[in-house]
């Protein structure tokens, strides 16, 4: 199994931006691929967006499109989320995951996750 740590959460103003990383290690990373979730209090985990192991195939859910942006870099075995245009909607903890399933949104589908890290939006 792949064991993963993010890093890159903080307290930021609306129309604010965040670099989200998340550190593998362990199990080859680029045999997975990848996955960032979000969970807001009281609310279920949610799809956020997705890239391919080779990094050559991204998606994302429609709240986030054309605001947030996933990245790999498989030489570093790390994972992005660059996060523009935040919102206060954007508060909660992200957690990356991993799969080596191809294309899926389905937490059910990501065998392997990190502790999380709080990300904070204020208005």
């Amino acid at each position: 199994q792949v064991q993963l740590v993010e890093s890159g959460g903080g307290l930021v103003q609306a129309g604010g931006s965040l670099r989200l990383s998340c550190a593998a290690s362990g199990r080859t990373f680029s045999s997975y691929s990848m996955g960032w979730f979000r969970q807001a209090p009281g609310k279920e985990r949610e799809f956020v967006a997705g890239i391919s192991r080779s990094g050559g195939v991204t998606y994302a859910a429609d709240s986030v499109k054309g605001r947030f942006t996933i990245s790999r870099d498989n030489a570093k075995n790390t994972l992005y989320l660059q996060m523009n245009s935040l919102k206060p909607e954007d508060t909660a903890v992200y957690y990356c995951a991993a799969t080596f399933l191809y294309g899926s949104r389905r937490s059910v589908d990501f065998g392997s996750w990190g502790q999380g890290t709080q990300v904070t939006v204020s208005s």
